[in-house]
C-alpha cells in the first residue's frame, strides 16, 4: 500500500505543474459543419469549474470550433429560460463554493436542487448533456445531478494497480474500450481502438446506458478525506466492471457521463505531453468528436 501511495503522490506533483499546450493543433480533414454552421455548444463556467473554455479546456473548445460548432461559455445559473438555443451543454469539473480552494470532505453539490430540476427537464425535452467529473472532490459535487439520470459516482481516485503513476489504457482488445456506436463508424474513419485516461473516478451506470470505457479487475478506487492526501488506512474498493465513460438516452434528450477530464485536454508537465496531445493518445480527440456527434444526433450511431 505504501508503494501505491508513493506513486500517486508523485502523480499529484506532476498534475500541479501542468500548463496548456499551445502547439496542439489536430487537422480535421472533413469537419462535420462549415465553419460556424453547426449546433450551439455551451461550456459551463458558472460553478467554480476547474475546466473552462478559455482555460484548461481551450483545446477541447478549439476542436469543436474546427468541426463547425458554435461554442460559447455559460456563466449563468441553470434554468429553462437560459438554456434554449443550446443544443449541447458541457459541464466539466464543477465545484461547490466550499471546495473552490479546499479539496476536503464534505463535497456538497455544485448545483442547487432547482438547477438540477431545470437540467433534468431540459434533457427530457430534448437537450443534450455532457457531464464530466474527475477524481475527488469533483464526483461529490456532481453526484446529485448524475443520480437524476441513474449514474452513481464514486468520490475517489480510480486507477489500475498494475501501472500506478502512468496513464490508464483502454483497448478493444482487452474489452475495456467497448465496441459500440461511439467507438465505431461505418467507413472506419471515425473509429478508435485505444484511449488513455489520466487519473479519474469510477461510476456505476443505469441499465439503459452503454459503457464506452469499462474498468477491469485491476482497478481500485482510493477515497481519501482530502484530495491527494493518501494514508495507509485510506478506504479503498474494487471498481471492476464500473465505467469511466458512458452514454444513454433520456426522454427526448441524450446524456454522456465521463469520469476523467484530462483525456480531453492538452497539457504539458515536465516536458511531457498529457491529454489529447500525448503521442500515444492519438485517438482521444477523435473520441471527443464521436461523443459530441452522438449528442448532436449526427452520424456514428
Amino acid at each position: 500500500m505504501k508503494a501505491i501511495l508513493l506513486v500517486i503522490l508523485v502523480s499529484q506533483i506532476i498534475v500541479a505543474q501542468q500548463v496548456g499546450d499551445s502547439t496542439f493543433n489536430p487537422q480535421l480533414l472533413h469537419p462535420l459543419y462549415k465553419y460556424g454552421g453547426g449546433s450551439t455548444i455551451s461550456i459551463d463556467e458558472g460553478h467554480n469549474n476547474f475546466h473552462t473554455q478559455s482555460g484548461r479546456y481551450k483545446p477541447f473548445a478549439d476542436i469543436l470550433i474546427k468541426d463547425g460548432y458554435n461554442v460559447k461559455p455559460y456563466s449563468s445559473k441553470f434554468s429553462l429560460k437560459e438554456l434554449p438555443g443550446t443544443k449541447i451543454l458541457i459541464i466539466s469539473n464543477a465545484l461547490n463554493e466550499r471546495n473552490r480552494e479546499d479539496w476536503t470532505l464534505p463535497t456538497p453539490s455544485a448545483f442547487t436542487d432547482d438547477e438540477i430540476d431545470q437540467i433534468v427537464k431540459w434533457v427530457k425535452d430534448g437537450g443534450n448533456l455532457f457531464l464530466i467529473s474527475d477524481h475527488m472532490p469533483f464526483p461529490g459535487a456532481a453526484n446529485n445531478l448524475a443520480l437524476e439520470f441513474g449514474f452513481k459516482m464514486n468520490n475517489g481516485f480510480a486507477g489500475d494497480t498494475t501501472h500506478l503513476g502512468e496513464p490508464d489504457l483502454f483497448t478493444k482488445k482487452d474489452k475495456t474500450l467497448n465496441i459500440n456506436f461511439i467507438t465505431e463508424s461505418k467507413n472506419g474513419s471515425e473509429s478508435v481502438d485505444s484511449i488513455y485516461s489520466f487519473t479519474g473516478q469510477a461510476f456505476r451506470i443505469p441499465a439503459n446506458a452503454t459503457s464506452v470505457l469499462t474498468l477491469n479487475n485491476n482497478f481500485i478506487s482510493l477515497m481519501p478525506d482530502t484530495a491527494w492526501n493518501f494514508k495507509n488506512n485510506t478506504p479503498k474498493i474494487s471498481v471492476a466492471g464500473w465505467s469511466q465513460g458512458a452514454v444513454c438516452k433520456f426522454g427526448k434528450g441524450r446524456i454522456a457521463v465521463w469520469g476523467e477530464a484530462a483525456m480531453f485536454s492538452a497539457q504539458i508537465s515536465k516536458n511531457k505531453k498529457v491529454g489529447m496531445n500525448a503521442p500515444y493518445a492519438k485517438n482521444n480527440w477523435r473520441l471527443l468528436l464521436n461523443v459530441i456527434h452522438w449528442l448532436d444526433g449526427k452520424p456514428g450511431e
